[in-house]
């Protein structure tokens, strides 16, 4: 009787455990979609900087709680199919006073590379100034060759091809 009784509490305290857990989740998955709702709607150039230290505030919960929740989870989206990570990220001040998302910056970098003439690739500096005129976004070079060195890519003396 006494084992029966302990199983049936364990079984209880587990069952209010994964309800706990799935409530967390779905309380994160709410504030990102309140604080990301223009990356939804409008697509990647839209995300906006979050911290997870800004969510863990808003639920009341600590930041090491919501990054154990948002490990190893993935949110479908109509821009596809995104870890709960990829929506917290640092953010940089545009000229304009608004506040844009080092993933954006990151896929401008890439997109400037996919453009360049293959002979004659540009330079960081080159890609901070395309960045500039085409985006309307001040990034210094420095920044330029840290986001290109964390996607991966070379830099333009190693991505010039010579026929």
């Amino acid at each position: 009787k006494e084992f029966v009784n302990e199983s049936v509490k364990n079984a209880r305290a587990f069952v209010k455990a994964l309800s706990d857990r799935n409530k967390t989740i779905l309380r994160v998955t709410e504030v990102i979609l309140e604080k990301q709702k223009a990356f939804f709607e409008e697509g990647p150039e839209h995300l906006r900087p979050l911290t997870l230290k800004a969510v863990a505030d808003e639920l009341g919960l600590h930041e090491s709680t919501i990054s154990r929740t948002t490990s190893n989870k993935y949110m479908h989206t109509p821009q596809g199919l995104f870890e709960l990570k990829h929506f917290f990220n640092s953010g940089m001040s545009t000229d304009s006073g608004g506040e844009l998302a080092n993933e954006v910056v990151k896929a401008w970098v890439a997109e400037c590379i996919k453009t360049e003439p293959e002979q004659k690739p540009f330079s960081d500096q080159d890609i901070a100034e395309w960045i500039q005129k085409h985006k309307n976004v001040k990034v210094a070079r420095r920044t330029v060759a840290k986001y290109r060195e964390s996607l991966g890519l070379l830099p333009c003396s190693k991505r010039i091809r010579r026929f």
